[in-house]
């Protein structure tokens, strides 16, 4: 009796209805598959039925779409959505987005283990995975663009090898032909590029292009900490430099002194505010560029992290028809950011909102904004003098950092405006002696502010690998001491000052770098100017005297703060030792 014929497969059913297989192959490749059905996917493949051909009859047999990566433009931030790990260990990446929904293609959509993982990512970041199937080929490419930052520099970097290796020294001057020539050349100008753009993608807020030893080097600040980014030879440094210079309408041919300046792109559909700033160091020059995104909008209270019983305090008190606002902390705190959270809290068409700001950082419609120049005498003092000719109901001052600009914003508190402003303290109580020292007498001290806010900025603990920590019994109950004058209403819920503490640290994954943490959240201390702390204040502001006022207020130190954002799981018990340790120090 004869074999009966090999049965047709929807897979070899779609090849053929595709007319990407010939007759001959069917044939051979049913066979094939008869014999040993589990390996039809390596059988269609090793009998030279094209790659792609294969893809689109996979997709059509499972329903799903079929990509072409190869063909699709993908931007930075969609690829970077699937950290690489995943992408290659589940062979998948991400080719767009359509709100909450993220397509992604799959070199085996069949593997139920790769489909369940990377579904389970995007759940995980509150998106729904809508897969499609592309080729192993096509995969590969797309998979190569994780690695372009780094290919692209070495790239650039191997065409400008020849050109600027004879002359480490100085390569602007020493490089072949004129400066303006090195410095529009394409090597160069990819570098920069690449450097700029990459930083914006990895949420670095600053950039510091540096001379360090026998090589420049290149680190973003993300979440608060400097991390290096790129390391290139020293030869490159003169035409990086120039480079920038150029970009920002900086002098080329002035190296002694420092210089400030203003670089605007668009990247990714976002305008991008980069403020550049060079300063000489030995033998060479070292460049800054603080990374402005002007699309973001100005985030809320809740979103930087502050408490509810802290939102409502100070919504009371900017609430005030006049007085002053004041946000202290030391640089890079987030002053700004919960100044401008709370001049758009008050933003309204009934109010005239001026501003004086260095920079202006977020733009905000129905805000009149002006951006201050000290090197033509437009400074915080002089803007101010103008300002209160202008109508306003509220002003925001950039910061308070001398003493005529200090006595025009407590004159403008006094005579009917609601001021907003920083100031550089350690803490909420330095507050007060800060505006005696800038010339401010006490009863007027007393008179105009309205509330005072002190913050730093805590790391978030990673969402995607957050796990609990075990802490030694030393600090544990350095802990407990600092929340027994904490309210129990203030606790998290189930825990206890004498109960057991759970305490939480993030392993590091693809996420966040292998750092545990992504993002920052606000930690502060608000300081309400209650009847009785005036009287405090304007008989001497004595520290001791406005410190026990506050604790029987029921005042949260930042500390405090922080040690309940641990216990919410938000942040880790290093993170707020290390502010603590900076309050302590500063």
């Amino acid at each position: 009796m004869s074999a009966a014929p090999a049965q047709p497969t929807p897979l070899v059913e779609a090849l053929k209805r595709a007319g990407d297989v010939t007759g001959v192959q069917i044939t051979a490749v049913r066979a094939a598959i008869a014999k040993n059905p589990a390996d039809e996917l390596r059988i269609l493949k090793d009998s030279g039925i094209p790659e792609e051909a294969l893809a689109r009859a996979r997709a059509a047999v499972l329903g799903l779409p079929y990509v072409d990566l190869r063909e699709v433009e993908i931007p930075r931030e969609v690829i970077g959505m699937l950290p690489r790990e995943i992408a290659e260990a589940h062979r998948t990446v991400a080719y767009a987005v359509d709100g909450s929904q993220l397509s992604v293609a799959m070199a085996d959509p069949e593997d139920y283990t790769h489909v369940q993982a990377v579904t389970f990512f995007a759940e995980g970041k509150g998106m729904t995975a809508r897969l499609g199937v592309t080729s192993e080929s096509s995969l590969a490419a797309a998979l190569r663009r994780y690695e372009e930052f780094g290919q692209e520099v070495e790239k650039a970097l191997e065409i400008a090898k020849d050109k600027f290796s004879k002359t480490p020294a100085k390569v602007a001057e020493g490089a072949e032909g004129t400066i303006e020539e090195v410095i529009k050349g394409a090597p160069v100008s990819r570098m920069v590029s690449v450097i700029m753009r990459a930083a914006v993608e990895q949420g670095a807020s600053d950039i510091h292009i540096e001379p360090f030893g026998k090589q420049t080097r290149v680190r973003y600040r993300v979440d608060g900490v400097l991390r290096t980014s790129l390391s290139l030879p020293a030869y490159i440094h003169g035409a990086l430099i120039s480079r920038i210079k150029v970009l920002a309408n900086l002098r080329l041919d002035e190296t002694r002194i420092p210089q400030d300046g203003r670089i605007t792109q668009n990247l990714g559909g976002k305008v991008i505010d980069f403020r550049i700033s060079t300063i000489p160091v030995v033998d060479n020059e070292k460049v800054v560029m603080r990374i402005l995104d002007t699309s973001v909008g100005v985030p809320t209270l809740e979103q930087l992290g502050y408490r509810p019983e802290s939102i409502a305090l100070i919504k009371k008190e900017i609430s005030q028809p006049h007085g002053l606002v004041l946000v202290s902390g030391p640089t890079g705190s987030g002053k700004s950011t919960t100044l401008y959270t709370t001049l758009n809290m008050m933003n309204a068409e009934g109010q005239n909102i001026v501003t004086l700001e260095d920079p202006v950082e977020y733009y905000i419609k129905g805000v009149n904004q002006s951006q201050i120049r000290p090197e033509i005498g437009y400074t915080f003092a002089s803007g101010l003098r103008a300002l209160l000719r202008q109508d306003p109901n509220i002003i925001m001052v950039g910061e308070i950092r001398d003493k005529e600009t200090a006595e025009l914003a407590v004159h403008a508190a006094l005579t009917g405006h609601l001021i907003f402003s920083t100031i550089h303290t350690n803490d909420v109580f330095g507050i007060i002696p800060r505006l005696m020292d800038l010339g401010v007498e006490p009863f007027l001290i007393a008179a105009t502010i309205n509330v005072g806010i002190a913050q730093r900025l805590a790391r978030r603990i990673c969402k995607d690998c957050k796990a609990p920590q075990d802490i030694p019994a030393d600090i544990v109950e350095r802990l407990r001491k600092d929340l027994k004058n904490v309210p129990p209403s203030l606790l998290p819920e189930g825990v206890t000052v004498d109960g057991p503490l759970v305490f939480y640290a993030g392993k590091g994954c693809a996420s966040c770098g292998n750092s545990g943490y992504q993002g920052r959240v606000s930690i502060a201390e608000i300081l309400p100017i209650t009847r009785d702390m005036q009287r405090i204040i304007s008989t001497g502001a004595k520290p001791d005297e406005i410190r026990a006022e506050a604790r029987r207020q029921g005042m949260i130190s930042l500390k405090q703060d922080g040690i309940l954002k641990v216990l919410a799981g938000v942040t880790t018990v290093e993170e707020v030792l290390r502010i603590s340790e900076e309050e302590d120090t500063e």
